[in-house]
């Protein structure tokens, strides 16, 4: 997904998920348009076999054609997209059609034209879904959820940073300065559009200052362990990614031990993935009654938006440690 795409944008065609729903949208699609046709039940499967015939070759060449243009589509202004589209599977279903003829078979006008008809049928079909999921998955509906997120996240954590300037203005000036500094490059991003991606290292970047004032306030009990040697810094993710995993790491991990604790971050760049492991010191008898799922969910619904199938999120418990883990694919801004 393009960093700068609009609202309303067709869906990337080089995502597994999308080819895998086109598919079965299309046959499904085909099978009714075959039992509609049919008369009785035994001509339901030469029926659906005959509009097979035309149906998957042209699902084919569609979807290669698909996956070799989907930068340049999701540039266009949506409805231009769909109109290339539909103008596109046309083109396919024709020159199918045509292949037929060359193979013996007749093609009359009236074949022709209904095609044609249940072509521009099957892709309104298949591009309504895709602007519907787009719209149950968008980040304007999950805003308020990211929102109620975002709200606990900043008294709390304002209210400690404050203190802890406050505690070294006199003593160390400069680096209350830093902190203040910290502080407002933080909450300009949490005021950002979060529809947006981001890169790797601005991620990278939001995380260490938010660690940078945490910092202040838990002194020696926090210490982290960073493993970034080969991490993408290129690469592509939602933003607001890591800064809230972070935070419930500290939450829940470092906040309720008496032992300093570690905080481990490994990314790294797996052929065309990048995989995330985050984890922290688990305390199952001294844990925090609010649980970290909001912001689980939050991500989780945002890979989704963004990668589709492609990307991934789980959690376990390890021993005496709590891991998330993250899998997304490899994109970087064109």
């Amino acid at each position: 997904m393009d960093e700068n795409a609009p609202a309303d944008t067709l869906p990337d065609f080089r995502n597994l998920g999308v080819t895998v729903r086109i598919l079965l949208l299309g046959n499904i699609g085909g099978f009714a348009a075959a039992l509609m046709q049919s008369r009785s039940f035994a001509q339901i499967v030469p029926q659906f076999a005959e509009i097979a015939a035309v149906l998957e070759p042209v699902l084919l060449l569609s979807l290669v054609a698909l996956y070799v243009l989907s930068k340049w589509l999701m540039r266009l202004p949506y409805a231009w997209g769909i109109a290339v589209v539909m103008f596109m599977e046309a083109v396919w279903t024709a020159l199918v059609l045509d292949a037929g003829r060359v193979a013996g078979e007749a093609v009359t006008p009236f074949a022709l034209a209904r095609a044609w008809m249940l072509c521009a049928l099957l892709t309104a079909f298949v591009a309504a879904y895709f602007f519907w999921r787009r719209r149950a998955y968008s980040p304007a509906l999950t805003e308020a959820r990211l929102q109620a997120l975002q709200a606990r996240i900043r008294p709390h954590f304002l209210f400690n940073s404050i203190n802890a300037v406050l505690s070294l203005i006199r003593s160390e000036p400069k680096r209350a300065e830093e902190a203040l500094e910290d502080l407002a490059e933080l909450f300009r991003a949490l005021m950002q559009d979060n529809r947006r991606l981001s890169t790797l290292a601005d991620e990278l970047a939001l995380c260490r200052q938010y660690l940078n004032l945490e910092q202040l306030r838990l002194g020696e009990r926090l210490r982290v362990e960073w493993d970034i040697a080969t991490m993408p810094e290129d690469a592509l993710v939602p933003q607001l990614l890591l800064q809230p995993l972070v935070e419930n790491a500290i939450f829940h991990g470092i906040e309720p031990g008496t032992e300093p604790g570690t905080v481990r971050i490994c990314i790294a760049l797996d052929k065309n993935q990048v995989r995330v492991l985050l984890s922290n010191p688990y305390h199952p008898d001294f844990q925090h009654r609010v649980g970290n799922r909001m912001a689980l969910a939050n991500i989780r619904e945002r890979l989704a938006l963004h990668f589709d199938v492609e990307a991934s999120l789980a959690t376990e418990v390890a021993g005496d440690r709590f891991e998330i883990r993250i899998v997304l694919p490899y994109r970087r801004q064109d």
